[in-house]
């Protein structure tokens, strides 16, 4: 098909990910013309690289551990893992890398694809490169996400270190794996190769704990696990250098003590940033390499006409695929002239660490809470200490924290530690967001035997 050297359009969207296919199906449903631009794959960095590749690597060793905390089921665990149809079932998921049925998915929704990098050449104006020039009537939306980020280690950038898509796109195990960072990426990930089968893996984060950014319990909790599992863990001590021994040798991480670690791998999960260096947006006065700031309604900050809206990760505020959908939402409400604005992505974002324990948390920290000087009660219960937990099985701990605003009786934020609890999360998440006075909350009856019913000790807790 030729491509020609302009178009216009209603609405152009750049980056083609979760976000980006989000904002641009519903604007496209609401009856304008759209076009999206993708450099990649169309379904962006969670259905190929992150969490979809990732949770399905995840999945074979959490189902493993729960059958061994069953008596009756235990004794059927036998012999390791079958690896082969692991990576199977993540190529699968991953379709391969093939988004041809994404593709699909847009051309039923009348969305235009244009491959290739784009980035802002004037006001509503999107150059692609090897493309057109696109023009937007009524708004252009960034949708472009984050990529990861390589800390300035000495000899770190010579070695090949693995990223988050060299890990999730793995074809074989290594049977050493070092991860530098302790946050949800990296914690996920060793677990994961640990009880595919790598034999050693060891987890090197420079701040005191793992899962730095959660209540301090959870990250001590995911450590006590490693530590029972063999999995390696050194906190407070910064990578201090790296080599690798010839072409293809193994990795030597020499730490901040002097300890060295050797291994085949080194999987690096030290954050991200957004991406947004090659985006052009010098040209509508912003700063390049930088988050995108934006207002309640998710428009650009700073560039006038409100036509320029940021979206997902580049906007620095709440980097989950699930929120960028919700920025999606809320963006594509607002250019077709709905009254739309953000709540959520400063004191109602949800999260999941899928580790075994796993954490899910909505909302602030007690800590974040108490900067921000608010009147802060915090309630602790054992999540285990349910019937509905006895049932699942033996071995089972955990922590349920409140967060609440003692003025206002509301909660601030929730913190759920234990063996398969994400799905306690949503309930968290709508007390937080919605701000539900607890008086209220406590006529939500959890139904028995679940370990939903956790929310009723927590609320007993803490007097209501």
């Amino acid at each position: 098909m030729t491509v020609p050297a302009e178009l216009t359009t209603d609405v152009v969207t750049i980056g083609g990910g979760p976000a980006g296919e989000v904002a641009a199906g519903r604007v496209a449903d609401r009856g304008l013309d759209t076009v999206l631009v993708e450099r990649e794959l169309v379904g962006g960095e969670c259905s190929y690289w992150g969490c979809i590749p990732s949770k399905t690597l995840v999945r074979p060793g959490d189902v493993i551990a729960a059958a061994r905390r069953v008596p009756g089921a235990a004794s059927t665990v036998v012999g390791p893992p079958d690896v082969a149809a692991a990576l199977a079932r993540r190529d699968y998921m991953t379709s391969s890398w093939d988004d041809a049925g994404q593709e699909r998915w847009l051309a039923d929704h009348g969305i235009r694809l244009v491959r290739g990098a784009a980035r802002l050449v004037a006001e509503r104006q999107v150059a692609v490169d090897g493309g057109p020039t696109i023009r937007a009537r009524r708004a252009v939306v960034l949708a472009t996400g984050s990529s990861a980020v390589v800390p300035p280690v000495p000899g770190l950038a010579e070695v090949r270190p693995w990223d988050n898509r060299s890990a999730t796109a793995a074809k074989e195990l290594p049977a050493r794996l070092v991860v530098l960072g302790g946050g949800a990426v990296g914690v996920e990930l060793a677990q994961a190769f640990a009880r595919l089968g790598s034999a050693e893996v060891t987890v090197v984060e420079g701040g005191p704990r793992l899962l730095p950014r959660e209540e301090p319990f959870a990250g001590d909790q995911v450590h006590e696990a490693f530590t029972r599992e063999g999995i390696g863990v050194r906190v407070g001590t910064p990578m201090a250098a790296v080599r690798r021994d010839g072409t293809d040798g193994p990795v030597r991480a020499t730490l901040a003590d002097g300890e060295e670690v050797v291994a085949d791998e080194i999987l690096v999960a030290t954050g991200r940033r957004p991406r947004t260096a090659d985006l052009g947006l010098e040209t509508v006065g912003l700063t390049a390499g930088r988050p995108v700031p934006v207002d309640d309604r998710l428009r650009a900050v700073g560039v006038p006409g409100e036509w320029l809206y940021a979206i997902g990760d580049c906007t620095g505020l709440a980097p989950f695929t699930h929120m960028g959908k919700y920025h999606a939402r809320i963006a594509a409400d607002v250019i077709t002239g709905r009254d739309a604005r953000d709540r959520a992505s400063r004191d109602a974002v949800p999260r999941v660490t899928f580790t075994d324990p796993q954490v899910a948390a909505v909302g602030l920290t007690a800590a974040e809470a108490g900067e921000r000087g608010m009147p802060v009660r915090v309630v602790d219960v054992d999540t285990a200490e349910v019937p509905g937990s006895y049932v699942l099985g033996e071995d089972r701990a955990g922590t349920t924290r409140l967060v609440i605003d003692d003025r206002r009786g509301v909660l601030l934020g929730v913190t759920i530690t234990g063996n398969g609890v994400q799905e306690l999360l949503h309930a968290a998440t709508f007390a937080v967001a919605a701000r539900v006075p607890l008086d209220d909350l406590w006529h939500a009856v959890p139904a028995f035997p679940t370990v939903s019913e956790v929310w009723l000790h927590a609320l007993e807790a803490a007097g209501f």
